[in-house]
């Protein structure tokens, strides 16, 4: 949301994304009135169409909407689809992690970073992961095989003095740094095939360093010699699907930070500000829902 231009936002009916509640008019779908569902308006859906998840009504595609699992609370689901979906095409759609592999989580703590191992370790996959030291319990409690805290040294000096072998396969800045050091040095542990894979670079200073060093410059002039591409989820029904089994099966959980009611969701806005979430901040349109 902070990314966005005023412009963009001033066309919105509501905002955001990710949803959980009852269908009260299934409009001719697979689904029917009464059901209980979750789902998400992809960015660009909510920008046509004005359409967003803060109401207590709102309008989506079948397509981009499944039947929440029994085993997850509609406060639980509601804050699924977006990271959840980010973490899975992430690493599966693009970066194809296969079981067996190893992965490097960059931002084990964050909303992305806590589905990325879960559903890492789900594949079978070796998974290292970062945060600060007092989420360190957090972040293996999810499934982690490796911590690193990025608090002591530069994350990219604690990474080439670890002298790993075998290299990762995929590394996964779920962060958005805009300090392109990481990628720079990830020769010493992103193996010569593997892919660096990032949410984007967030707003801020360095832009510039950045687009040079990562997007731009080639290798004869001492550019990077490893893939790196951006993760832009797209509502794509399987992958849905699969989340929503995975959930069913046990296999990854939802995560949930802290919940406000709708009258509050400026606080909830206050929280997401502080970077110190782990897991979703949720607004509660319903107080009486589970």
């Amino acid at each position: 949301m902070a990314n966005l231009p005023g412009f963009v936002l001033r066309r919105w009916i509501s905002t955001e994304f990710d949803f959980a509640g009852v269908v009260v008019d299934a409009n001719g779908t697979e689904f029917k009135e009464g059901d209980e569902v979750f789902g998400w308006h992809p960015i660009s859906q909510a920008i046509t169409t004005g359409q967003g998840a803060l109401a207590q009504y709102t309008r989506s595609p079948a397509t981009n909407v499944i039947l929440r699992p029994k085993n997850v609370t509609p406060t639980e689901a509601s804050g699924l689809p977006i990271v959840a979906l980010t973490a899975y095409e992430g690493l599966f759609d693009i970066a194809k992690l296969e079981a067996g592999q190893s992965v490097f989580i960059n931002g084990g703590s964050t909303a992305v970073g806590s589905f990325a191992i879960q559903l890492a370790k789900a594949k079978g996959a070796h998974v290292a992961a970062s945060a600060s030291a007092k989420n360190e319990a957090y972040v293996r409690s999810l499934g982690a095989d490796e911590f690193f805290d990025y608090t002591k040294a530069p994350l990219h000096e604690q990474l080439v003095a670890a002298n790993l072998t075998p290299k990762y396969h995929v590394f996964y800045d779920t962060v958005g740094i805009v300090d392109p050091a990481l990628f720079v040095h990830s020769p010493a542990y992103l193996a010569p095939q593997g892919l660096f894979l990032s949410v984007g670079p967030q707003q801020g200073p360095g832009l510039l360093s950045f687009a040079w060093n990562v997007l731009l410059r080639p290798t004869f002039l001492g550019g990077v010699n490893r893939k790196w591409k951006m993760i832009q989820v797209k509502p794509v029904p399987e992958d849905l699907k699969e989340v929503a089994k995975l959930v069913e099966e046990g296999k990854i959980r939802p995560l949930v930070d802290s919940v406000y009611a709708f009258e509050d969701a400026l606080k909830a806005y206050e929280r997401i500000l502080t970077n110190r979430a782990t897991g979703k901040v949720i607004v509660k349109v319903d107080p009486t829902v589970a």
